[in-house]
């Protein structure tokens, strides 16, 4: 891959993918105490960054008379990505997709024109049955183990040095490294001096492993909220960019990636998927109070998350944040207690936004009934305060935050 690979493909992309928006952050500069801005590929076609690659590598594969129908493996916005583009050049797309994959993905996939398949019950025996569909004839798209894949993914770095000119620092999120390696390679060849920081999960540090061997390393992927970087050993065509020309990799746990979604949507109305506010986790996590310069930029890669899961995301950044406070209280089992727990609280401007009167409960001595309440406070020290007013009232609290 070259800098004119990416020039190219900035090219065939033109009226295809979207030059998304690069955005001042107020709120993440005051946090950070540097100058921030937000490069917005959750507002891309599909959603995420995955359609710079997909279709720069489909528009090549077609122009070369390499076939007509395309397989991919993808539990989410590789799917959709390869389906859409495909849909744009014409070509069949099958796109195979774990059992568990989630709905909405599987939907969005086949509203690009694709034949979505569902085998196995991970993403390894969905690329087994991929790898099958190879063999009769269909062409396989790697999500990011190809170097037409990085490059397109690279016209990302192209962008922001248009729009920002001036940027000191670039933080984006690394999982296989197609993302990262093109982005970087681009802004390291247009602009030398860009300082470049790769984010991964701490629960998937596939890279670090790989920089310290000084070659792919297969790490044990557990479980993350950044799912899209997920991926257990990077690939063999981004490694060498990814050694060249990252400064450092940032590793980001599960409560910063948690906190990053909750604050990008709250104060910056973004939605952003696990991996996308990975960057943004890093700056307010390992990298707060490092010398990075300014400005900043943060790639919010993607946006797909499903709601159920967001909903999850955002109850655990509140609490942890003890924004939400979960309780239990003892009461006397008389008339008006629980209208007399309401009005403290109330004076104690907590917000009830749940509450569960148990009277029944065999545990309890006959005179005491309990309730569970999940209560909405400013901040940890109001809810400190809202336990303290409560105890000093007589009552006997439980927190199980």
């Amino acid at each position: 891959m070259t800098l004119q690979d990416i020039l190219a493909a900035r090219e065939r992309l033109a009226g295809v993918a979207l030059h998304t928006p690069l955005v001042y952050s107020q709120t993440l500069s005051r946090m950070s105490g540097r100058e921030v801005f937000l490069k917005l590929e959750n507002l891309q076609t599909t959603g995420s960054f995955k359609l710079r690659g997909a279709f720069n590598r489909l528009a090549l594969l077609q122009g070369r008379g390499e076939g007509t129908r395309v397989v991919a493996a993808s539990a989410g916005n590789h799917g959709q990505g390869v389906a859409h583009a495909a849909g744009r050049l014409g070509l069949e797309a099958v796109i195979v997709m774990p059992r568990g994959a989630s709905i909405s993905k599987q939907m969005a996939c086949a509203s690009y024109g694709a034949q979505v398949r569902l085998h196995g019950e991970d993403l390894s025996q969905a690329l087994e049955e991929a790898r099958v569909l190879e063999q009769q004839g269909y062409v396989f798209i790697h999500p990011y183990d190809d170097p037409e894949v990085v490059a397109g993914q690279g016209t990302l770095g192209l962008e922001i040095l248009d729009d920002l000119p001036r940027v000191a620092t670039v933080l984006l999120p690394v999982g296989g490294g197609g993302l990262a390696a093109g982005t970087a390679f681009a802004l390291k060849e247009t602009k030398p001096d860009v300082r470049v920081v790769g984010v991964q999960a701490a629960r998937v540090p596939s890279l670090v492993a790989a920089l310290e061997r000084g070659e792919p390393q297969r790490v044990e992927a557990r479980s993350t909220l950044a799912d899209g970087i997920r991926v257990p050993v990077v690939g063999r065509h981004p490694f060498p960019f990814l050694q060249r020309c990252l400064d450092e990799v940032a590793l980001v746990e599960e409560v910063d990636i948690a906190r990053a979604v909750l604050i990008l949507l709250e104060k910056k109305k973004v939605l952003a998927e696990g991996a996308g506010a990975a960057p943004t986790a890093a700056l307010l996590g390992p990298l707060a109070g490092r010398g990075l310069g300014d400005p900043v930029v943060l790639v919010v890669s993607g946006g797909n998350m499903d709601i159920p899961l967001l909903e999850r995301v955002l109850v655990r950044a509140l609490s942890d944040r003890r924004r939400l406070l979960n309780l239990r209280v003892a009461l006397p089992d008389r008339p008006g207690s629980l209208g007399r727990l309401a009005t403290l609280l109330g004076e104690a401007q907590a917000n009830i936004l749940h509450l569960f009167h148990d009277r029944m409960g065999r545990d309890l001595p006959l005179e005491i009934t309990r309730v569970e309440l999940i209560l909405e406070t400013r901040d940890q020290e109001h809810g400190d305060r809202v336990i303290e007013t409560l105890r000093a009232a007589g009552y006997q609290v439980e927190d199980r935050t």
